[in-house]
């Protein structure tokens, strides 16, 4: 059985697709030299209160499509074949931020992160209103570090919990604390939604806004090659200027 699209919530996640292009187009355009003055993307808050709300944005939007999932009945083999194009494009995606940053390639970046999240997901799913306060807890998780901290969870094969007592040097990092949390948010409101007021999620949506939620059907293509073509776009313009 074909899954049934809400086109509000594709609209939701392909603003979010845009935002993020919008942010990775301006990184490579630091990258190369070519955004001046040259911008501290790792540490002015103009750039990580972005990043901060765009990856919000995107494992919000998983929970509420995992909603919708169960919502129909998504079989587990459906499931698990969607999560293995996930977690494919993770391997991807640490092999070729490797050849283009060596010293700080993404082991644990956000695909990673979805992948280890969504399996965390369908696990916790029977808490039904239980997921606000897994939620509550994932996101006060943020504080965790500061009191427990442990270098044992410094390191490329454990830092993907979240207990690090430092931020590892890596081009992206989404560890399952806190954006579980975020996540299982996005889940407990999709549930509500659908239950209590569905037409949020499934009602029309405006003409003008047909073109995002065309785009947000397709995120994870889009996520694997928008940022080869902006690369590829800036580096014809670097050689011909």
């Amino acid at each position: 059985m074909n899954a049934i699209r809400y086109d509000r919530l594709d609209a939701l996640r392909g603003a979010a697709i845009v935002w993020m292009a919008g942010f990775h187009f301006c990184f490579d355009l630091n990258h190369f030299g070519l955004l001046q003055p040259w911008q501290n993307f790792h540490a002015d808050p103009f750039w990580t209160v972005q990043r901060t709300c765009i990856v919000s944005l995107f494992l919000f939007c998983a929970g509420l499509g995992q909603a919708a999932a169960l919502q129909q009945g998504q079989s587990r083999s459906r499931f698990w074949k969607r999560w293995l194009q996930i977690f494919d494009c993770a391997v991807l995606v640490s092999v070729g931020s490797a050849l283009m940053f060596p010293k700080s390639w993404i082991s644990f970046g956000v695909l990673h992160g979805i992948a280890v999240m969504l399996v965390l997901l369908r696990w916790l799913a029977p808490l039904g209103r239980w997921l606000w306060l897994v939620g509550l807890v994932g996101l006060v998780a943020l504080l965790l570090p500061q009191f427990f901290g442990h270098p044992f969870f410094d390191t490329r094969w454990t830092n993907w919990v979240g207990l690090v007592t430092r931020k590892p040097v890596t081009e992206d990092f989404v560890p399952v604390l806190p954006w579980l949390g975020v996540m299982c948010w996005g889940l407990a409101s999709g549930r509500w939604l659908l239950a209590h007021r569905p037409a949020v999620l499934t009602g029309r949506l405006p003409g003008l806004l047909r073109p995002l939620a065309g785009l947000g059907r397709w995120p994870l293509s889009f996520y694997m090659v928008h940022q080869p073509v902006l690369i590829g776009l800036i580096l014809v313009y670097v050689h011909w200027v």
